[in-house]
């Protein structure tokens, strides 16, 4: 007895997972679902040549599961070649949760999603993004072992974010210093967009530094709250990319450098905490080049998050952590150095050496 497998014409079109454009020979993406908690997720695991996949998760009310999917592919993508660049012995993973973080997030909902973590059996570790806190990585931890920015009072290396920060600003300041000969960035006029735990403790970082730093974000009270502690700009505009600036930091969601705003844009550098910040990464990085705008890769510059974590399983401590965070600035030098001897994007120049470490080891095993 044969079984027939019925395949309508609007099915094949769809393609789900393999036809989709961020789709990048990705090895596993794992669907996770449960009735009880509400649990929806998925867990993208792109490459582990180099490590287990590690990445965290972030909850987001998208509109809809292909915004989801699509999200998840390209962060996960992303966290590779992150690891991969910083010399992490590490590959790249991700996981997305479906739903508002204000409202559905529950305590039966986070230790189901570590249950789904834990099935993968160290394939993919997780770790602290968007929607979580360090106190919902301590609730996973009680599930699986495979999870880390856990508190440091129970022997993690705690909230990512101030390190995060702390290497963008570091990978800030090596992009003035190629574009102006020097990394100084007093009364640089610097718009951070996003004011999250890192878009805060990067605007810290360039208030002490003496930058005129304008802050915006979809929450008021958290600007207010930013404005009132380090003395910032609100930006009260309608957009911020036609307003002359010397560097722009997108520190919130990916992609907002993408066809609407790429010929708008009038910063000269532009370096932030976001993932995924070009809409298209070949396209928009030599329209970027084309017009004089220096781009600091994000997946090196935003790698002080990953290197904090890293350290709860190599077991170095925060000395360590913030060398291998300063040492973003040197990367970051070097990169630009190469797309501009090479004639090449910085995307392309990051990517290629993050891509030869990658097949170096490959061609080990």
């Amino acid at each position: 007895m044969t079984t027939e497998i019925v395949s309508s014409p609007e099915l094949k079109k769809i393609a789900p997972v393999f036809g989709q454009l961020s789709f990048d020979n990705h090895e596993q993406i794992v669907f996770c679902n449960d009735k009880d908690t509400g649990l929806k997720a998925i867990i993208g695991i792109h490459n582990t040549v180099l490590g287990p996949a590690l990445g965290g998760t972030r909850m987001w009310d998208y509109a809809t599961e292909w915004d989801a999917l699509n999200d998840v592919l390209r962060l996960s993508r992303g966290m590779t070649y992150k690891s991969a660049i910083t010399g992490l012995n590490l590959g790249g993973g991700k996981a997305v949760i479906l739903g508002d973080a204000k409202t559905q997030k529950t305590p039966e909902l986070m230790l189901r999603f570590g249950e789904f973590v834990n099935s993968l059996g160290g394939k993919y570790i997780t770790a602290e993004d968007v929607g979580m806190a360090t106190s919902d990585m301590d609730l996973v931890r009680t599930v699986t072992p495979y999870v880390t920015g856990i508190s440091e009072d129970k022997g993690g290396a705690g909230n990512p974010s101030p390190i995060t920060a702390y290497g963008v600003f570091m990978g800030m300041k090596a992009a003035a210093k190629f574009t102006y000969g020097s990394d100084v960035l007093e009364d640089k006029k610097v718009f951070v967009q996003g004011i999250g735990n890192v878009g805060e403790a990067l605007v810290e970082h360039l208030t002490n530094e003496g930058a005129k730093v304008f802050i915006t974000d979809i929450n008021r009270e958290r600007l207010e709250s930013v404005r009132d502690k380090y003395q910032a700009t609100i930006y009260e505009g309608n957009n911020l990319y036609e307003e002359e600036m010397d560097i722009y930091a997108p520190c919130a969601l990916g992609a907002t450098i993408n066809d609407d705003t790429i010929y708008q844009l009038k910063a000269k550098i532009i370096a932030g905490a976001a993932n995924n910040q070009l809409a298209e990464e070949n396209k928009h990085g030599m329209i970027l080049r084309e017009r004089g705008i220096v781009y600091a890769p994000d997946f090196l510059i935003n790698a002080g998050g990953i290197i904090n974590v890293y350290a709860e399983l190599e077991n170095y401590g925060k000395q360590e952590i913030i060398r291998k965070t300063e040492n973003i600035y040197n990367t970051t030098l070097e990169i630009l150095t190469k797309a501009n001897v090479k004639n090449i994007t910085t995307f392309q120049a990051a990517f290629e050496i993050a891509q030869a470490r990658i097949d170096a080891r490959k061609n080990e095993q």
